[in-house]
């Protein structure tokens, strides 16, 4: 994969909760063959400054293939599938539940299991912002056309506030890498385990439980990820796994094959760095 370019960016401070972490990319052409995007606990905010994503396999049963140089991937338990092949640049955001509401207008609720045109969501701004990124002159630049966008979208924004114990349940669950358990939390809220479920899942499209797997599932990915393409320098997958709060090897194995449809080693290999 020479040519691969992949840089990494935290948002300033005001921005930090509803953007998580901001990377731009530049792949090269490889043979055809297909990406599995595994769930996580952000929703996923891309823009194509050339070309388009194809999306083979949405999450959820509600949409189909679709081809997409702009769009948002709401929160999910199951793999997407896109086709990989054709050389291309692009940046990519991870949004947080919070930033759905704030920077885009609708709960993340609306958005789970599905893949959306940015179009749907923003209208005209989203053609336009992708036409200032791809005339940017350098990753900085475009940045910074960035920061500037999402800043006035938050600062416009008339979004509601969530209810704050759902809020809190999140914070809870991410704070503890999603190893919290549900009774605990409805029992700290007040709540009962259904109420909080049923409230947890009208803001966010999950259901509390879920939501603990994906985060704990995205803590273990970022982790084997942190090594780069250099299997010696990545840590060791039973590590990974107590780190994270699972059973043993074999429990992430299988969260590998439940949530992302693939092996880590595969996923892994698909990866640029």
């Amino acid at each position: 994969m020479t040519g691969d370019e992949l840089v990494w960016r935290r948002p300033p401070a005001p921005l930090r909760p509803f953007v998580d972490l901001c990377s731009g990319y530049r792949m090269a052409a490889t043979p055809p063959g297909t990406h599995q995007g595994v769930p996580g606990a952000h929703l996923t905010f891309l823009l194509c400054l050339d070309g388009d994503v194809e999306v083979l396999q949405t999450p959820g049963a509600g949409r189909g293939p679709g081809r997409f140089d702009a769009m948002v991937a709401g929160l999910h338990h199951r793999p997407a599938v896109m086709a990989q092949g054709p050389a291309q640049t692009g940046i990519q955001l991870r949004l947080t539940w919070r930033g759905a509401r704030m920077l885009l207008g609708v709960p993340a609720a609306a958005l789970a299991g599905d893949v959306v045109d940015l179009r749907d969501v923003l209208g005209r701004g989203a053609v336009e912002l992708r036409e200032r990124l791809a005339t940017a002159p350098s990753w900085a630049h475009r940045f910074a056309v960035l920061d500037r966008e999402l800043t006035r979208l938050a600062a416009s924004s008339r979004a509601p506030e969530p209810a704050p114990e759902v809020a809190r349940a999140w914070d809870v669950l991410a704070a503890s890498g999603g190893t919290v358990r549900v009774e605990a939390l409805a029992r700290d809220l007040g709540w009962s385990r259904r109420h909080l479920a049923t409230r947890f899942h009208d803001e966010l499209g999950v259901s509390p439980k879920t939501a603990a797997r994906v985060i704990r599932f995205e803590r273990a990915c970022d982790m084997l990820r942190s090594g780069g393409r250099d299997p010696g320098r990545r840590p060791a997958l039973a590590d990974v796994a107590a780190r994270c709060g699972y059973a043993d090897q074999p429990h992430l194995a299988r969260d590998f094959r439940e949530l992302g449809g693939t092996t880590a080693t595969r996923w892994l290999a698909e990866r640029p760095t």
